[in-house]
Order: structure tokens, then C-alpha cells, then sequence
């Protein structure tokens, strides 16, 4: 059941509840982050040794694949469980955590702080920190800064006799592709070709079903042909914006670019099946989110100057989007230990350590990191992972928003990868769907 926002008064009350607690400092606390279990978060149990000998404190971690990181640990939320004092957990979900009153509200500790979300990227704002969506209420800090974006063999795209091949075939260079036609002309071109004695393929692309795979990946299609999630002038209004002409256009090219171009039996992928398909030398370009960036620039295989980056490319009328992955960092309000914890946000808030977290691994979200003069050209894929972060798009984060996924997951392969009905079909349904869900949420 739909519960109501936490009123000020509540939500003043949690915060002075935390604040009483820190007139003093008796003695360490066990703090325990959850988190996925990725590179990132390896990273930053590297990063956190700093907060541990400056606080006293000792941080521990429940790190969950990610396959079954939004049951484990919405399941540990809904339970009303203790076994999470901090919450870095995906952006979809701050609105369930808000309204069902499973995380802290922040304003006060940021103001008492100093902590501004200006400081911070914008859309990580809006896609991490608040709810309701563009008001200035805050569940938590901007921690990992991530978005879909695509790698390429560059090494490949060098080579004469390829380039003069392409260009032959279709009247332009080989070369980073500006558009979603031009991308799946590229990854066309690559499938099934024979390069240094082996079979390559065109393109490794989200597939999965079981999750959220195929939704984070046909989005990038969907958004940049025109998609809406609804009407901008009237709230869950669905009806020819999600299953618009654009739209349908958008899952057709998916589907098209699914069946041309990809490696075979890459029909349940997504992030771990992608990245194996791209170092293993298989495919010319990957999607994928920014997070596995620096792993494949580090790669023997492909790192270094044989791989490129680039934001997903636009539609046939010059939308460009990208779908927003990445998280906040919140304080669990069912914690016994929220003071420690917004101690730990304080710390990882301070331009020093966001610093340091670029430099670990991490993605900071931090203006004051990404804005920096030398950024850009801090690592080969710094530059084009803030054009990608400059057009993101995020999934609904509506407190119901696990069913509507779950509609977009079994609408979106049964289409792409099952080959049942049309793009038009899968969308209508789709409308269904989502109306189903707002209808039972009271939304109508």
C-alpha cells in the first residue's frame, strides 16, 4: 500500500532524533554499507580506510551481485531489517524510501553541514537525491555518478583497409557514430566479420529479462527517437507519449539492431555478459554503463589505445539522451546508529575525498571534481563520460516502480529477443500496464 510523504514535522523529528544523539562519542561504532558488489565498491572500502582512522569507527559491507541487488536489498528496507546502517542503492527507488519513510530526510544535516546539492552535477540530483522529483527535498547524497554509454574497437575502426571498405559501402568515414542508424550501419559492418583470424560480431547490447537488463538498454533507443514517459503537462498521462509513433520507431531499431548485429546467444545480457563479450576481442562496440570504463581502459586485451568511448548517439531528428544509471548514499531510518552514519556522509562529501574517489575508481558527481580544468583529460574516457552525464534520462521512481519495471522487462523482450507482436503492440501494452499500476496507486 501507497503510504503519504513524511510531513516537516516528521521528518524534523527523525532529524533532532539523529542530532540528540551527538553530544558525544562514548566509543566506536560498527557502521554497515550496503552496496552492490562491483568494482566500485571495492574501491571504495579502499577509500572508506580514511574514514575509519580519522573517526575511530569500523566500516563493514554487504556487497550483493547485482542480479539480486534490488531484491536483497528492498526486501531488507520493506522488512524494516537493521542490517544496513548506510544505503547506497539505486536511484529508482528513492521515492519508495522517501514516502515509506526507510530513509532519512537530509536537509537539515546538509544545511547544519554546509553540504549544498548545487555543489553537486544536477541530474544526479534530481535522479539521486530527490523526492518529489525537482523539489528541494533531499533522502541522500549523490555517491556514483553513472550513466549508458558505448565503447569501440579503435584499433579496428584504424585500420586502411577497413576504412576504405566502409566508405565504399556507405559514403562516409568510419568513425564514431553521430546517430543510431550510423551505429547500427557500424555494428552491421563487423558481424560475422574475420579480423586477425577470428569471427567478430557487431554490437553487445542489453538483453537480459530477469532484472532490469533490457529496460536500461532499449531506453537509450527509446529516449533518443522521442519517448515519453508521460505528458510534461499532465502527470500520468500516458497515452501517445510511451507508445507514440517516435517511440515505436525506437524499439523497432532495437530490435533491428538485436537481430542484425549481435553475438550469438547474447539473448539474456546485460552488464557482466557485455563487458565479457567486449574483452574477450567478440564484438566492434559495447553499451554499457560508464562504470566499466576504467576496467576496460585497463585491460590487456582491449584497454589503452585500442579501445574509444562515446555517449549514446541521437535519433533521426537530433534527440540525444542516455539512461542514468548511478546512486546516492542515504542513512537507513531504522538504523541505531544514524549519527556514525551521517558522520560518514560528511566525510565523504568534502572536495578532498571526492577527489580521491575519482582517483580510486569511484565517479563522483562533485562539480567541483568534474569541473575541474583537468578533468577532461584525467583519463581517455573522462571527457566523454561527462557528455553522457549531460543527457540523461531516468526510469520512473515512483514508489511502485519495481511493478512497472517489471511490465517494461516483459514487454520489451518478449518483443526484442522472443519475437512476439510488434514494437506498436509492446508499447500499447505497455500503457496497459502502467495505467494498471497508477490506477492501483490512486494516481487516477
Amino acid at each position: 500500500m501507497r503510504s503519504l510523504l513524511l510531513s516537516p514535522a516528521v521528518a524534523a523529528g527523525i532529524y533532532l532524533a539523529v542530532s540528540a544523539a551527538t553530544a558525544s562519542h562514548a566509543q566506536a561504532a560498527d557502521l554497515t554499507l550496503c552496496w552492490a558488489a562491483w568494482d566500485p565498491a571495492n574501491a571504495l572500502v579502499e577509500l572508506s580506510k580514511d574514514f575509519e582512522k580519522k573517526s575511530g569507527n569500523k566500516m563493514h559491507y554487504e556487497f550483493v551481485p547485482w542480479p539480486n541487488f534490488a531484491d536483497r536489498m528492498l526486501n531488507e528496507l520493506n522488512s524494516s531489517g537493521k542490517l544496513c546502517d548506510l544505503m547506497i542503492g539505486d536511484s529508482q527507488w528513492i521515492g519508495g524510501a522517501a514516502e515509506n519513510g526507510q530513509y532519512v530526510k537530509l536537509n537539515d544535516f546538509f544545511d547544519k553541514e554546509g553540504i549544498k546539492m548545487d555543489d553537486f552535477i544536477p541530474a544526479t540530483v534530481v535522479g539521486y537525491a530527490e523526492w518529489p522529483k525537482n523539489t528541494p527535498n533531499y533522502w541522500a547524497l549523490p555517491a556514483f555518478a553513472d550513466v549508458v554509454g558505448w565503447t569501440y574497437r579503435a584499433d579496428w575502426f584504424s585500420r586502411p583497409e577497413l576504412q576504405a571498405e566502409f566508405k565504399k559501402k556507405y559514403g562516409r568515414d568510419l568513425a564514431v557514430p553521430k546517430t543510431w542508424d550510423e551505429l547500427t550501419d557500424i555494428a552491421a559492418f563487423f558481424q560475422g566479420r574475420e579480423i586477425d583470424g577470428k569471427k567478430v560480431y557487431g554490437a553487445a547490447i542489453y538483453t537480459e529479462r530477469g532484472s532490469e537488463g533490457i529496460t536500461m538498454g532499449a531506453m537509450n533507443a527509446l529516449y533518443s527517437y522521442g519517448f515519453q514517459y508521460q505528458n510534461p503537462n499532465k502527470p500520468y498521462d500516458l497515452e501517445g507519449f510511451v507508445n507514440s509513433a517516435e517511440a515505436v520507431a525506437g524499439l523497432e531499431k532495437y530490435k533491428k539492431l538485436y537481430e542484425c548485429c549481435t553475438p550469438p546467444g547474447h539473448s539474456d545480457a546485460y552488464m557482466t555478459e557485455d563487458v565479457d563479450a567486449y574483452k574477450s576481442g567478440q564484438v566492434a562496440l559495447q553499451m554499457n554503463f560508464t562504470f566499466t570504463w576504467p576496467g576496460i581502459n585497463a585491460d590487456a586485451n582491449v584497454g589503452g589505445k585500442k579501445t574509444g568511448y562515446f555517449p549514446n548517439p541521437a535519433g533521426p531528428k537530433g534527440a540525444q539522451f542516455a539512461q542514468l544509471g548511478g546512486q546516492g548514499i542515504s542513512v537507513v531510518a531504522n538504523s541505531d546508529k544514524k549519527t556514525e552514519a551521517l558522520d560518514y556522509i560528511k566525510w565523504f562529501a568534502q572536495p578532498e575525498i571526492q577527489r580521491k574517489w575519482w582517483a580510486f575508481g569511484g565517479y563522483s558527481a562533485l562539480k567541483a571534481v568534474v569541473d575541474d580544468p583537468g578533468f577532461a583529460s584525467s583519463q581517455p574516457y573522462a571527457k566523454p563520460f561527462l557528455n553522457s552525464m549531460a543527457i540523461v534520462e531516468d526510469f520512473w521512481a515512483e514508489p511502485s516502480y519495481a511493478s512497472l519495471l517489471q511490465a517494461s522487462q516483459k514487454r520489451f523482450h518478449d518483443y526484442v529477443v522472443a519475437n512476439q507482436g510488434t514494437a506498436k503492440d509492446a508499447l500499447d501494452g505497455l500503457v496497459k500496464d502502467w495505467k494498471g499500476v497508477f490506477q492501483d496507486d490512486g494516481k487516477y
